[in-house]
């Protein structure tokens, strides 16, 4: 009988321990971008560092190039609980409030020093606005300088009217407008099936998804125009976030810190390595002429009053922030 008890006592310490020994919190991350792009990569280390520090208790799965939510889905599904943690584009949300298209703005912040500039005077703002909405701001990083992408030769504005122009956010749309383009909009893991159908012909983007979706295949000019810098970021559903435990919270934060960090020096320094590359891959890489310079710079200051009068008086407090 006493052997019994005992057996009977141990199986149930193991059964009431068993759960907090075999606890594990499984979260979904849905990203817009090939599992081979410089954000993605980050991110992937920004998992297995969350792995490695919960020793397992936090485990993140990655799920690139929108194969889980396609890049416009993905706010909405964290929002909603389908995933707890994705990544969107800040852009991309300026029609929901055009705080999000800070960063978006053409020819505000032009270079690496003064996105970070503008991104930590953003900051207070966008935290606040997304936690009306649920969602907690892990980390954001930029992407390097937008350039023009073409099929034909750009020497002016009137080169690209009437022209298809990708656009990925109501400011890209916008530009269009303004240069008599027509904007359609295309998510980057789509971008070489467009240029391929003849979806679109002309494109603001990065030099990274210029180089991760092979355009030199169907574009041969690009224009280092470095009109923005805009940023992509890590959210987090704030109820998964306020049920993981503390040390967890903590661990995650931390490799938050780490990623951001660690994506803002890869982004700067892979900028020089995606123009030798398309330069490698036989496109033509040049400096806008001083006449289309002259006219994005038009653009520019068009859409910053723009934004100025839409943003308000949140809009220019991050302005005067950033211009101090």
């Amino acid at each position: 009988m006493n052997t019994r008890l005992c057996t009977l006592i141990a199986a149930a310490a193991i059964g009431f321990a068993s759960p907090t020994v075999s606890a594990q919190t499984v979260w979904d991350m849905p990203t817009g971008y090939a599992a081979a792009n410089f954000h993605t990569e980050n991110i992937t280390q920004f998992a297995a560092d969350v792995d490695k520090a919960t020793a397992g208790k936090l485990k993140i799965t990655v799920h690139p190039g929108g194969s889980l939510y396609k890049a416009n889905e993905i706010k909405r599904a964290v929002q909603g609980g389908q995933a707890q943690i994705g990544e969107i584009i800040f852009g991309g949300y300026a029609n929901e409030n055009p705080l999000f298209g800070t960063d978006n703005v053409p020819f505000l912040a032009t270079s690496y020093a003064e996105a970070k500039k503008l991104a930590a005077s953003q900051k207070p703002a966008m935290e606040t606005l997304l936690a009306k909405q649920g969602l907690k701001i892990l980390f954001s990083v930029p992407w390097p300088p937008q350039g023009i992408f073409a099929a034909k030769p750009i020497n002016s504005a009137a080169d690209l009217k009437g022209v298809k122009w990708r656009a990925y956010s109501p400011q890209t749309s916008r530009i269009a407008e303004l240069v008599g383009a027509q904007p359609v909009t295309i998510q980057a893991a789509e971008l070489s099936q467009a240029l391929a159908t003849g979806a679109v012909a002309a494109f603001m983007t990065s030099g990274a998804t210029g180089y991760d979706s092979k355009v030199w295949e169907q574009v041969k000019y690009f224009y280092d125009t470095q009109a923005w810098l805009p940023k992509n970021a890590v959210l987090v559903s704030q109820k998964a976030f306020d049920a993981l435990d503390k040390p967890s919270q903590d661990a995650l934060l931390k490799a938050a810190g780490e990623a951001e960090a660690r994506g803002w020096k890869v982004s700067e320094e892979k900028t020089k390595f995606y123009l030798e590359q398309l330069t490698k891959n036989g496109m033509n890489v040049a400096a806008p002429s001083a006449t289309l310079k002259a006219e994005l710079k038009k653009v520019g200051d068009t859409m910053i009053g723009e934004w100025q009068k839409t943003a308000g008086a949140e809009g220019q407090a991050i302005l005067d922030a950033y211009r101090k």
